[in-house]
This record gives structure tokens, C-alpha cells and sequence, in this order.
């Protein structure tokens, strides 16, 4: 492999920055020489220690000014999601101007800036921060991101006709910690309305990607709307955060749709059970835990991505996929370096074939 390594500054130590930072420490292609955290209790100590490794001799911080003196190619940012939005903003907008590249999975609407549900002001002072540091700012995700913008495109660029394109989450949540409780509605009634039934929001969080595909092809979409559908368990189930009780929203199953010519055309859709038994009429892929794609067109296509630990560790899916989504921001670094200054979006990025990941 040719070339100097991509000194990179990593912000959070969640579940995937943990997973992503050894990778770091054993690929040549980038070199480790930051990680920013915002828990005071994991200031100061090591960052092999924090991530379940040996120690590697480099501390964590909160001193962003001082990650910024280190004058790395880019921080590679595995921050809290849009419910963090003013620090993600605060942070990340730091280092754009003090001239260093970011790449993220944090701010899922950024995937798509141009998308109309992005509020000015989380647009506006990251356009701003890369113009005053003659930065860029790239951010993907899984879902959105490149499950449902990369993949699907790639697909559709071997059609000559696209009838229409569908891109499918299929997930099992039953070892999911996170909050599927107020976002989804999944542990609660069903007469509950969770944050993502209603349309603006679920697009702004999850709907990015599909104004990028119909700009992509060159078409203007007449509307965006949604679906929300709940399946209730009749029985109990025993998941990692407790126990989902007879009566509960055991699954549910959401599409966004992206309207051309009075149908249907760009689709996103949802399928999160808690329990591979739960809602067992809703769709499936032929194996658990994938991501698919559904083409209607000249030639039709289908197509899963299923995402696995195969070292013995015990790992699910679901963590796989985590581990691959930090890991896509961290391999664009190279490519978003070598940009203009400014928001990049997956239509702007080369092919990213993985530099120094065979060796």
C-alpha cells in the first residue's frame, strides 16, 4: 500500500465508535491520534481500556480545541444521533472551521442537506463553518444511508427502465438497547402515537435518501408521504431492555414514499419485530436480520445484504451493521479529503473500494 496513513480524530466511544476505534489501531491506512468523548468519567483514561482492548497509550478528552491542534485529516464523528442535534452542530462545525474534514453517522438528515425538512438552522451554520475553514462535511448512516441510497442506486444503474425501487430494513430488535419505546411505539399500547408515526418527523429522521434518489434520476417528486402499521403480541417477550407484554406493540412496519406521477415510486420501508415470531404475515427476507432491495423494472432485481460477526464472538446482526455503517465514514475519508470545501452527499463520493482492507 502506497501513500501516508489518514491521521484521523475520533469523537464518541458508543457502541460504534468502540467497535470502529480498533479497527483503527491495526489499519494502515489510518493513524489514530484523538478520540473525543463527552462522559466525564472516561476523560482522561485510556482508549484501548474504553474500547474492551489493550491499552494503546492514547488518552480520551473533552478538549475539542485541543483534538482541533492536532491538525488531523479529518475527525470521524460517532456522535448522538438529531436528538443531540445542538452539540453535533456545536462540535462538528468546530472542526469544519479550523479547516479539518468531517465524517459522520451522527445527523441522519444530513445525508441529504438539500432535503426541504431540514430545519435552516441545522443546515445554515454547517454551510457556513466549511466555508470559513475551506472544509467538507459528509455524512451517511445505514438506514438512511448507504443500505438505501448507495445500494439501490447502484441497482438501479443496471436498469434501463425503474418501474419502481424499494428498500427494506428487516430487523429483529429483540437484543436492540436503544430507544424503540418513544420513536416506534414498540413496549407501549397500541393507542400510543410514538415520535415517528407522524410524517414530517419520520421523514426528516428517516427519509433523506429518498429525495436524493429522485434527484439522482433526474425527476422532481410530487410529494413524500408514510404509513405506520402495529402488530400487538398476545403473548409475553423476554427482550434485552425487559419484557414486552401481552396487549404491547411487539412490531411494527413503516414505509415512506416518494410520489411521481401520482404513484409510488421511490419506497422505504421499515419491518422491526422484537422476536422472529412477531408480526409473522409482514415480510421476510430468506435469510434474518437483512437489508433488501426490490426493483419493479427492465430487469427487475432483488437484492439482500446481510451483515454478520463470523469470529466467534457472539455478536448479532444488528451490531455488524453498526460496525459497518462507522466503518463506511471512516473509509471515506480519503475521498471526502480529496473534495472541495463544502456538504458531500453519496452522489459526490467515488467508488470506495476499501483501501489497505486486504493485507
Amino acid at each position: 500500500m502506497t501513500g501516508a496513513a489518514k491521521r484521523v480524530v475520533v469523537w464518541g466511544t458508543g457502541f460504534v465508535g468502540k467497535m470502529v476505534i480498533p479497527e483503527i489501531v491495526r489499519h494502515p491506512a489510518f493513524e489514530l491520534v484523538g478520540v473525543g468523548v463527552k462522559s466525564p468519567d472516561k476523560v482522561g483514561r485510556d482508549v484501548g481500556e474504553i474500547c474492551g482492548i489493550d491499552p494503546i497509550g492514547l488518552a480520551a478528552t473533552d478538549d475539542v480545541d485541543a483534538l482541533i491542534a492536532l491538525r488531523p485529516d479529518a475527525l470521524v464523528h460517532y456522535g448522538p444521533t438529531a436528538a443531540g442535534a445542538a452539540d453535533n452542530i456545536r462540535d462538528i462545525g468546530a472542526f469544519l472551521r479550523g479547516g479539518i474534514d468531517v465524517c459522520s453517522t451522527a445527523m441522519t438528515p444530513w445525508v441529504w442537506p438539500a432535503m426541504a425538512q431540514n430545519p435552516p438552522a441545522w443546515i445554515d451554520p454547517i454551510t457556513d463553518a466549511c466555508a470559513a475553514g475551506g472544509a467538507s462535511c459528509f455524512t451517511t448512516g445505514i438506514d438512511p444511508g448507504f443500505a438505501n441510497d448507495l445500494i439501490p442506486m447502484t441497482l438501479m444503474g443496471l436498469c434501463g427502465e425503474v418501474r419502481q425501487v424499494r428498500a427494506l430494513e428487516i430487523l429483529d430488535y429483540i437484543n436492540y438497547e436503544g430507544d424503540y419505546e418513544t420513536e416506534m411505539g414498540i413496549g407501549r399500547p397500541p393507542e400510543f402515537t410514538p415520535l415517528l408515526e407522524h410524517t414530517d418527523i419520520l421523514v426528516m429522521a428517516w427519509g433523506a435518501t429518498v429525495p436524493m434518489m429522485a434527484h439522482a434520476v433526474g425527476i422532481e417528486l410530487d410529494e413524500i408521504t408514510s404509513t405506520w402499521e402495529k402488530w400487538v403480541t398476545d403473548r409475553p417477550i423476554t427482550t434485552a431492555k425487559g419484557l414486552i407484554n401481552p396487549g404491547e406493540v411487539a412490531a411494527i412496519r413503516f414505509t415512506i414514499n416518494g410520489i411521481f406521477n401520482g404513484e409510488p415510486r421511490i419506497c422505504l420501508e421499515h419491518v422491526n419485530r422484537v422476536g422472529q415470531d412477531a408480526a409473522p404475515d409482514w415480510p421476510r427476507g430468506t435469510q434474518n436480520d437483512v437489508y433488501r432491495v426490490e426493483i419493479d423494472g427492465s430487469p427487475s432485481i432483488i437484492q439482500e445484504t446481510a451483515f454478520r460477526f463470523t469470529d466467534g464472538s457472539g455478536r448479532d446482526a444488528a451490531a455488524a451493521g453498526c460496525l459497518a455503517t462507522g466503518l463506511r465514514a471512516l473509509n471515506a475519508v480519503p475521498a471526502v479529503n480529496d473534495l472541495p470545501p463544502g456538504w458531500v452527499t453519496a452522489l459526490d463520493l467515488p467508488l470506495i473500494a476499501g483501501k489497505g482492507t486486504i493485507r
